[in-house]
């Protein structure tokens, strides 16, 4: 049988947002969902260099080599294929390219020239034929650059331990920016109001996961794949954050986002 696209989600949000936290939940049902994280791995050891640490530490000298990577490592993600019938990814390379590289250039941390270059290869990925870049959700855990300094402080990775705030705030104003005021988003969005822990507030997290999955059942019903395919849904496991009402969840999904 031909290969079947699957239904592709995009979760955004800021450093420290919960977005790790979030997809852990999607680990859960592997036969359903198949999650791709950030490749953080990868920008730590090119081969033998840590290109993530060496952009915080010294971001006018390392800008454009660790963004150039992280956009080529993004498109991977992009055109890599699963067998689950939903694909979520952590970030994309389209907040790479409106929040991250564009805070680097309004900041002055990177050369126009740079900025021009990237900004070109990214419309050509956009408009080739060659990429797969399509996506059919984008969920975005909107948290207060306040909360998210706290959380990244508590993770404590070694390259963020130097984020200021204001680095924060700058990339809450550009998500907002992207997101909200975009007459060209690549999907349909969900809003999460994140600054809530996921153990605090576990029902709304539950409500788009089920949005989630309900998009995706009515994606294969539309192609009419044959043989049909089992209807998509989680099976709850014991001590997990899903709510005990599916009913109530769908009735209220919309709240989350109204008229999507």
């Amino acid at each position: 049988m031909e290969h079947t696209r699957p239904f592709t989600v995009i979760v955004e949000g800021n450093i420290g947002s919960g977005k790790s936290t979030f997809l852990e939940c999607f680990s859960k049902y592997p036969q359903e969902v198949e999650v791709f994280p950030e490749p953080v791995a990868k920008w730590r050891d090119v081969r033998g260099h840590n290109l993530f640490q060496l952009m915080y530490e010294d971001q006018e000298r390392w800008s454009m080599a660790f963004q150039s990577y992280a956009q080529l490592t993004m498109l991977e993600l992009h055109n890599q294929t699963t067998l689950a019938p939903v694909k979520i990814m952590e970030r994309s390379i389209f907040s790479g390219r409106h929040c991250f590289i564009e805070n680097l250039h309004e900041e002055k941390k990177m050369k126009h020239s740079e900025y021009t270059v990237l900004c070109e290869w990214f419309d050509f990925l956009q408009k080739s034929p060659m990429f797969n870049l399509k996506v059919d959700l984008i969920v975005y855990l909107k948290t207060s650059p306040e909360v998210a300094f706290k959380r990244v402080k508590q993770r404590a990775r070694s390259e963020e331990k130097i984020l200021p705030i204001e680095y924060l705030r700058n990339l809450h104003d550009l998500h907002e920016k992207w997101l909200h005021q975009s007459t060209d988003l690549p999907a349909e969005l969900v809003v999460i109001e994140a600054d809530q822990n996921l153990e605090q507030n576990p029902d709304m997290y539950a409500q788009v996961m089920e949005k989630v999955l309900a998009k995706a059942q009515a994606q294969r019903d539309a192609r009419k794949e044959n043989p049909r395919l089992t209807k998509l849904s989680l099976t709850r496991p014991a001590k997990t954050c899903y709510p005990s009402s599916p009913t109530k969840v769908l009735g209220e999904v919309n709240k989350i986002a109204p008229g999507q």
